[in-house]
């Protein structure tokens, strides 16, 4: 008689003992001829495991079972190829207005992995892939993990305006260094595989093929009971809590102000109080999540979580290139090559400069060691990365990108040969940030194979891709740019040929606002400030710094030249700065010195005058609302989206458009309208105000 098999992660085949196995929903049961049991989870109808309601019913029901007839061992892994479970179901947080109703949820959540932790036999998770948020915590209610080499474990609710609701705040800062601890929950960064094994997150590492042997060796030495680590012991003492909070808590302020972020500020509160008494911090937890759960931040947040999907599916289609051919190694040439080399493309890269190619191939190696690739993933990363001086590979190519400096004849020339020598299926993509296409499309013979893909930059950090269309733009390479993009694992926005395309309209009126009240007198500090307290990622000015400031003039003078609509006019400091070489961090020297990638600054720069804040946000607004006038984007949640992830704008606001409507349009164009009679037309309300307010 053939025993029962259990099927994990399409790949292992686990043999099991004479008892069949056990379905419970989103979980099976069997056990092999040990007595070890093997509770698989694998969500229903799902591509990855989230730790959902039905979920963790279903594992309640696995955990009768086996608290009537205990095993030797429990081991937990995923069915899921793409890992363990990604966190808790973002779903059920959506509309949630009722506080007693969430804690409710999470107090049968806590009970359900308390019961997990209180096993008589050892527990241990078995991780491959991602552990995230709910999984992570389901592990930690484990008495030991096992990771197989790739897996990686984190706390992301920070970025959803939360902090780990499910015992993750107290078993983490009790099996680990509680600073380490902290930092991960309050940073929202992941341990991989062997920066969690020397943190002491797991204990074992192996390959998929070993799993089997490791899981035995564990079980054979009978593995005891969770102890709390030294230094966790350490900061049973509130006053070493408070020390280490203090610190703790100036970094948080820095860069997440209570004001728009409480959520890192209360797991910091949580932790100093209650850190040396599990209950009271488990019960301090669930009030607290509860709280932030229904906060406009988290509320934002989660919308923002949602908004990134919609652009994730922007790329539904498979992506048939495999050879990139790129046509410039500057910056952006650079990282775009580098980006594609590390999802596994094939990638030529072309510029006269050899130098240029050589800086592109060191980056192109810095990427990928950044990315916590293996000494031996980077060198693949570099096989697939060729200098290609001659451009050989145009003629292989299934998608050629051109990023060329900002030079309409110079683009026209160099599009004209590619497509002289580029094979008759590739699509031809240009990445310019200003230049409108239908400009450049005149050089082509084929302008339906012919579109933008705007990156920016770094491409290696920035997800967002615009996807550019012109009239003749076919169907086709709109649609097989989209499914590149995400391949890439970028998001795309499909928009069509305007001044500035989408984001870069919005982005430079307040990049010019800035730069004006700059020329009035204002310290640098100060405006940035401004804007950094509105809640920007950044200042606006160094933002042009970093972007560049020639690139900045151009698109301004790009503005100016194509739009109907007012627009500021530019100021004699920045033409002055780039007629002197001073174009910002990649000199060296701009509207700030630059040193290690970091501006210098002196000071906060003094009291912030009246309207300082509209008159740097509102313009932003107003070109957005141009932008859903001329239809350059399709809806208003895409154009949300696009300004949180390629400028930074407050995600914690929910993005531009969602900001008007919730501090009121009428509010808005009243101010606008102020604005403009004191400091001119540029200011003056865009028609699209009307349809939006309806």
């Amino acid at each position: 008689m053939n025993k029962p098999v259990l099927d994990i992660i399409g790949k292992t085949k686990l043999e099991l003992g004479p008892a069949e196995k056990q379905n419970f929903g989103n979980w099976w049961l069997g056990r092999d001829d040990d007595n070890v049991a093997w509770a698989i989870v694998d969500k229903k109808n799902a591509r990855a495991n989230t730790l959902s309601q039905d979920v963790l019913a279903d594992l309640e029901k696995v955990l009768d079972a086996l608290e009537t007839s205990l095993p030797k061992a429990l081991m937990i892994r995923s069915a899921k190829s793409g890992g363990f479970i990604a966190g808790a179901d973002i779903g059920e947080f959506r509309q949630v207005t009722d506080p007693a109703q969430v804690e409710e949820r999470l107090r049968k959540g806590h009970a359900i992995l308390d019961r997990l932790e209180a096993l008589s036999c050892p527990t241990i998770a078995v991780v491959h892939g991602y552990a995230l948020g709910g999984g992570f915590e389901l592990a930690l209610a484990c008495d030991h993990r096992v990771a197989v080499t790739g897996a990686s474990f984190g706390f992301p609710e920070v970025r959803l305006g939360l902090h780990p609701g499910l015992g993750g705040t107290f078993r983490l800062t009790e099996l680990i260094d509680p600073i380490e601890a902290m930092t991960m929950m309050l940073t929202g960064k992941t341990a991989h595989t062997q920066k969690a094994k020397s943190l002491g997150i797991v204990e074992v590492i192996t390959e998929e093929r070993h799993v089997r042997a490791a899981i035995a060796a564990l079980v054979k030495k009978r593995p005891g009971g969770r102890s709390r680590g030294l230094k966790a012991m350490a900061f049973n003492l509130e006053t070493a809590r408070q020390l280490a909070a203090r610190q703790m808590s100036a970094k948080v302020e820095e860069k997440a102000p209570r004001e728009h972020y409480p959520a890192p500020h209360e797991l910091i509160d949580i932790w100093v109080e209650h850190g040396h008494n599990r209950k009271k911090m488990q019960e301090a937890e669930i009030n607290s999540f509860a709280r932030l759960l229904l906060s406009d931040t988290a509320q934002n947040l989660i919308r923002v979580f949602f908004l990134r999907e919609k652009l994730k599916a922007n790329s539904g289609g498979k992506s048939s290139v495999a050879h990139v051919h790129v046509v410039g190694a500057g910056t952006m040439g650079a990282e775009i090559a580098a980006v594609c080399a590390m999802k596994g493309l094939t990638v030529s890269l072309s510029d006269p400069d050899h130098q240029a190619l050589g800086r592109a191939v060191k980056k192109a190696g810095k990427i990928a060691s950044d990315a916590h690739l293996s000494g031996i993933q980077v060198r693949d990363v570099l096989d697939r990365l060729m200098p290609d001086p001659k451009q050989y590979g145009l003629a292989r190519a299934d998608l050629v990108i051109e990023a060329a400096p900002e030079k309409v004849e110079l683009k026209k020339e160099l599009l004209a040969s590619i497509e002289a020598r580029a094979p008759g299926h590739a699509i031809i993509a240009t990445n310019t940030s200003s230049l409108e296409l239908p400009e450049l499309v005149s050089a082509l013979r084929a302008p339906e194979r012919f579109a933008g893909l705007h990156f920016f930059n770094p491409v290696s950090k920035l997800e967002l891709v615009e996807v550019v269309s012109h009239p003749g733009s076919s169907a086709k390479t709109l649609a097989d740019l989209n499914a590149f993009v995400g391949a890439i694992d970028h998001l795309a926005v499909p928009v069509k040929s305007y001044p500035g395309f989408l984001v870069n309209r919005i982005l430079t009126p307040y990049l010019l606002e800035a730069a004006i009240l700059l020329e009035e007198g204002h310290e640098p500090e100060l405006i940035d400030r401004v804007a950094q307290e509105f809640g920007m990622a950044m200042g606006p000015l160094e933002v042009a710094d970093r972007v560049g400031l020639d690139i900045c003039l151009h698109v301004a003078k790009s503005l100016r030249d194509n739009l109907d609509t007012p627009v500021a006019d530019i100021p004699a400091k920045l033409k002055e700065k780039v007629d002197a070489g001073h174009l910002g961090e990649k000199t060296g020297r701009g509207i700030y010195k630059w040193k290690d990638g970091k501006p210098e600054k002196s000071g906060v720069g003094g009291e912030a005058p009246e309207y300082m804040e509209d008159r740097l946000i509102l313009p932003m607004l107003n070109a957005a609302v141009e932008c859903l006038r001329e239809k350059v984007v399709s809806d208003s949640d895409t154009l949300d989206a696009a300004m949180i992830f390629a400028s930074g704008f407050a995600p914690f606001l929910g993005g531009p458009i969602h900001y008007a409507k919730t501090r009121g349009t009428d509010y808005v164009i009243e101010t606008l309208t102020t604005l403009e009679d004191v400091y001119g037309p540029r200011f003056k309300p865009d028609e699209g105000w009307k349809e939006l307010g309806k």
